[in-house]
């Protein structure tokens, strides 16, 4: 692929959060070049935007997981919101902000001083109860730098039997979800890319792939059938939620960091990525999650994504570029 690619060009024809991966993953830029469009995800665009979003105190809408003075209400008219402190440091992770800029470091250390999880008011790099959150927390925290060693632990024995994990568990459930699982393998990836991780969070993290490679990625073990129809209709951002291309852009990312082939049994959601593929090249954005935001970061449901059309596109490079050399 090069820039005089139409899709190149549509795609770099975007925000910083967007282009530097571009250049990273599919046309091969230099090193140089990438970080230098990397940088600018602090002071340009998207990134910029949300920082200057931010509270005094580092949090973002005065909470940790909830806007400060949440009303239940807003949840069950609107849907959940996505302004508070977790999904906006996500969203800056998901962007590329460089751990080691200024306001990273500014960010995570006020955070540290300042924010306390709402369901026990522990403090914010300690973590929370549920396993969706603590996954997001310790991939976050990993990714700015921060000792998310003892959440990781926790994590590690939380696990259920059957590989994966579930928030839900504390309620009874012995079966894993799929959203919880992603969740957590994302958090327990970036802390392996960071420290090397320890044996029992590598472990629990081949065990969390084992539970999605065993479902082809959507399907029920016990069935076939697929355990939710919105894991074959691709959303942004995914928050919490699941979908296969989430989890292929996970696969792919492991893969790369360990240096191990695409397992087989991917195959079947490769094949549906590729199904959808518009006339045109790109992907559409299927769908959205409703609720509070600070602002809209795709063209909307039903449109061409940009988003979409990045992650799918890097994902099968991967793929092609393993089967071509192993035809």
């Amino acid at each position: 692929m090069t820039r005089s690619d139409p899709v190149i060009e549509w795609l770099l024809d975007s925000d910083p959060a967007i282009r530097w991966q571009v250049m990273r993953d599919l046309i091969d830029a230099p090193e140089p070049e990438w970080i230098a469009e990397r940088v600018k995800v602090e002071t340009e665009g998207w990134g910029a935007r949300l920082l200057a979003c931010q509270d005094e105190d580092g949090q973002w809408a005065g909470g940790a997981f909830l806007p400060a003075g949440f009303d239940p209400r807003e949840w069950r008219e609107r849907g959940q919101p996505w302004t508070a402190t977790n999904f906006s440091l996500s969203q800056l992770r998901e962007f590329g902000l460089d751990a080691a800029c200024e306001q990273a470091r500014r960010t995570v250390k006020l955070i540290g001083a300042n924010a306390h999880w709402e369901e026990g008011g522990q403090p914010y790099w300690q973590g929370e109860v549920e396993e969706c959150i603590n996954g997001r927390t310790v991939a976050d925290g990993a990714y700015f730098g921060i000792d998310v060693s003892s959440i990781v632990e926790r994590l590690t024995g939380e696990r259920l039997d059957d590989g994966g994990w579930n928030c839900e568990r504390c309620s009874g459930s012995i079966r894993s979800s799929f959203a919880s699982t992603i969740n957590v393998l994302e958090g327990l990836l970036e802390f392996e890319r960071a420290t090397g991780g320890t044996p029992q969070s590598r472990e629990a993290r081949g065990t969390g792939e084992e539970f999605l490679l065993n479902r082809d990625l959507f399907r029920r073990l016990g069935t076939g059938e697929p355990a939710d129809e919105r894991f074959l209709h691709f959303l942004h951002p995914n928050r919490w939620r699941y979908d296969i291309l989430r989890s292929l852009d996970y696969f792919r990312s492991s893969a790369l960091l360990t240096g191990s082939a695409p397992d087989p049994r991917l195959g079947e959601a490769i094949a549906h990525l590729r199904i959808r593929r518009l006339q045109d090249s790109r992907w559409p954005l299927d769908w959205t999650l409703p609720g509070r935001v600070w602002f809209e970061i795709d063209e909307g449901e039903g449109q061409p994504s940009r988003w979409i059309t990045l992650r799918a596109m890097r994902v099968l490079r991967w793929w092609d570029a393993h089967h071509s050399v192993h035809a």
